[in-house]
């Protein structure tokens, strides 16, 4: 069995940049797709970032893009999140996701749905 670790939230200034990581571990780990989603309290769990394993395929919120980057170690099996010029509306609770399978049509990367296995989440805190 797959199981997701996410690591690396924490409290951070505005401005400040954290990298969360994302661990697989299992018998056998197979991803086509990663994605990291975030939510707060009250609302729905949004979509920030997704990358095809293989191909490197990325996809940005537009909220994100240009301050997020995403990427992945094939050899670690894992995926980070590198988040620079960090604001408060970025405080959230972080998951990363993975689907086995392949997409139909792209807009799936975006969709919290195409996702089989998730992490437990890691807490980002972003004070102004």
């Amino acid at each position: 069995q797959v199981q997701l670790v996410e690591s690396g939230g924490g409290l951070v200034q505005a401005g400040g940049s954290l990298r969360l990581s994302c661990v697989a571990s299992g018998r056998t780990f197979s991803s086509y797709a990663m994605g990291w989603f975030r939510q707060v309290p009250g609302k729905e769990r949004e979509f920030v970032a997704s990358l095809r394993w293989s191909a490197g395929d990325i996809y940005y919120a537009n909220s994100v893009k240009g301050r997020f980057a995403i990427s992945k170690d094939n050899a670690k099996n894992t995926g980070y999140l590198q988040m620079n010029s960090l604001k408060p509306e970025d405080t959230a609770l972080y998951y990363c996701a993975t689907r086995r399978g392949p997409v139909r049509y792209s807009g799936e990367y975006f969709q919290e749905k195409s996702y089989d296995i998730w992490g437990q989440g890691t807490q980002v805190t972003v004070s102004s």
